[in-house]
């Protein structure tokens, strides 16, 4: 058991470091990161609670929060949600994903997920107000992901994910990684440690058509077609650490208490915060808060979001001493601007 405390701490005091000297950023490099779509949680459950349960997620929502959760599916889970990002913006995200257990210890998820904005009108430069055509943007994420029980105690995984952003003549492609271990402890496995790292890749660069346009060269001089270059730009690489513990209030009802804390490279630092209540594992209750510098004050906050984050779930067995649960997921998500995020999962255990 000392041995695999000592490779735990281990693993994540160089992951730490790593992110911290080879990727972490300071304000000046706020907003030079792209593929940002990657830090946005899609999943019913961990958004509710602020993302704080790094530590204990289990499922395949573990595909977000820490791959690691993953590994302690039983059979198979297929997962869908959608979420009205900004409710009032038109922007919403579907995601889909399947976990099937492989062998007597080892688990294989596959995700995707696609965000929309709706028909945009077209517009130009000899056309300002629109040509009369649309075109709608695409952002998709693509992942496949093994994680593994290792012992009784040890959790851990890795996820590839293909990344696309695509537009009517333009469109960047890359390639994103994460890794994650939980370890779990206690006399009734109630304390949990868990540690992650994510969206760690080579650059990505837009190219298509609409890097060309139509022009002279110099003055006089003939119409040609003119390639201009792009920058090629990050991805949003952090690390996030956290640790849980449950409380059991009695035969039927359990409190889970949580927290988080994620190292950004291209944006502040945050804390998270969170709470479970559960009842039978049939319903559960939960809320969590996420803190970053400047998020109380109106004037000093640079996101969206206020930080407050609350959900429910409720999960039912589909026949009578059956394995398989059918269950259903809302989170919402506190904004200011806008009417904030909603999501609505739905889950089927097998």
């Amino acid at each position: 058991m000392k041995k695999y405390i000592n490779h735990l701490v281990s693993i994540s005091l160089v992951a730490f470091f790593l992110i911290n000297h080879a990727f972490a950023g300071n304000k000046q490099r706020i907003g030079q990161a792209g593929a940002s779509q990657l830090l946005i949680n899609p999943w019913a459950q961990s958004s509710g609670l602020g993302e704080a349960n790094v530590a204990n997620i289990t499922g395949f929502e573990g595909i977000f929060g820490n791959i690691a959760g993953t590994a302690r599916i039983n059979r198979t889970e297929l997962v869908f949600s959608n979420t009205n990002w900004l409710k009032g913006t038109d922007i919403n995200l579907n995601a889909f994903g399947l976990s099937q257990k492989v062998g007597d210890v080892g688990v294989l998820s596959l995700s995707v997920m696609t965000m929309t904005w709706g028909e945009i009108v077209k517009t130009t430069v000899s056309l300002p107000d629109g040509d009369g055509s649309t075109f709608s943007p695409n952002l998709t994420n693509i992942g496949v992901s093994y994680a593994k029980e290792f012992s009784n105690s040890i959790y851990g995984g890795i996820t590839m994910r293909v990344v696309s952003e695509q537009l009517s003549n333009l469109g960047a492609i890359g390639v994103a990684f994460d890794a994650g271990i939980q370890y779990i402890t206690g006399s009734r496995e109630q304390i949990k440690f868990g540690v992650t790292m994510k969206n760690v890749g080579p650059t990505m660069k837009v190219t298509g058509d609409g890097m060309a346009v139509r022009g002279t060269a110099y003055a006089d001089g003939p119409i040609e077609t003119i390639e201009m270059r792009s920058a090629e730009y990050e991805l949003p690489s952090l690390i996030k650490l956290g640790a849980s513990y449950d409380f059991d209030l009695g035969e039927n009802n359990q409190l889970t208490l949580m927290g988080a804390f994620t190292e950004n490279s291209f944006s502040k630092n945050q804390y998270h915060g969170g709470m479970e209540y559960s009842f039978r594992q049939i319903l559960k209750i939960r809320g969590g808060y996420i803190y970053e510098e400047g998020i109380t004050s109106d004037t000093d906050r640079s996101t969206v979001f206020t930080g407050m984050s609350a959900g429910i779930s409720l999960q039912i067995p589909l026949k009578k001493g059956s394995d398989t649960k059918f269950g259903i997921d809302y989170s919402y998500r506190d904004t200011d601007p806008f009417n904030g995020v909603h999501s609505i999962g739905l889950r089927i255990s097998l």
